[in-house]
């Protein structure tokens, strides 16, 4: 079995003494890991920082094999270790990836996306809203979409103040009566009626990444990193 074109590096761990594993990111092959020899060299671990993209040839006998990597360079990203902001960010964007996508089962929107808001990222640009609408793009990608369009109960556009946790469509105000309390507020940012930032747009996405990638799809917790990020932009948000 054999594949070549070009990732982006979500994750690196060593393997033995000069080894490393690589996981990356690939719009035609989706995820995808592979042992790559002397990638724990200082000259090739800079290489395979996340976040870059690389050239890559995966080789394996078999297709359910780990298999391994020829790595060349390709385009570094070093605004991504640029500070601590944009670290938080490429650890949520490739803590979440690794968590949520299973391996090689191509998502090319989803990879588009991915490598738009890490050059975001890397650019230094302020990439926060980038990374909410790549959230709910992550949660569309794989079935869980949310519908915040228009009112679930009237079909109204205007209004639109609610989410319903179960459905994840949007609610008016006016539809809304005595269930409110037990509706989930929808922010400004995402086009609910009254206030509401990045913050309260990721405490909603969250809502979501847990109750349904979590629980119906993962099998397992969110990894940590999502939640250091939302920590540090609602700092820089409140502060």
């Amino acid at each position: 079995m054999e594949w070549s074109g070009e990732a982006s590096v979500l994750t690196r761990h060593r393997h033995g003494e000069t080894a490393v594993i690589l996981t990356v990111l690939s719009r035609e092959a989706g995820l995808m890991r592979g042992l790559v020899p002397g990638g724990a060299s200082l000259r090739r671990a800079a290489m395979l920082q996340p976040g870059n993209r690389i050239s890559l040839r995966w080789r394996a006998r078999l297709e359910d094999q780990l298999g391994s990597f020829a790595a060349e360079p390709g385009r570094a990203r070093p605004g991504l270790l640029g500070g601590a902001d944009a670290l938080a960010g490429l650890n949520a964007v490739t803590g979440l990836l690794v968590w949520a996508l299973p391996e090689r089962d191509p998502h090319p929107r989803l990879s588009d996306r991915t490598e738009a808001l890490l050059d975001r990222i890397d650019a230094g640009a302020d990439w926060a809203e980038d990374y909410l609408r790549w959230e709910l793009h992550l949660l569309e990608e794989l079935g869980f979409g949310l519908d915040l369009s228009s009112c679930a109960v009237t079909g109204s556009r205007e209004g639109l103040a609610y989410v319903s946790p179960r459905s994840g469509r949007a609610v008016s105000a006016q539809a809304a009566g005595d269930w409110a309390p037990k509706l989930l507020p929808l922010p400004a940012i995402l086009g609910g009626r009254g206030n509401g930032g990045i913050g309260d747009a990721l405490a909603l996405t969250g809502h979501f990444l847990q109750s349904r990638l979590a629980e119906q799809h993962a099998g397992k917790p969110l990894p940590p990193a999502r939640g250091r990020l939302l920590a540090r932009l609602v700092a820089r948000e409140t502060g």
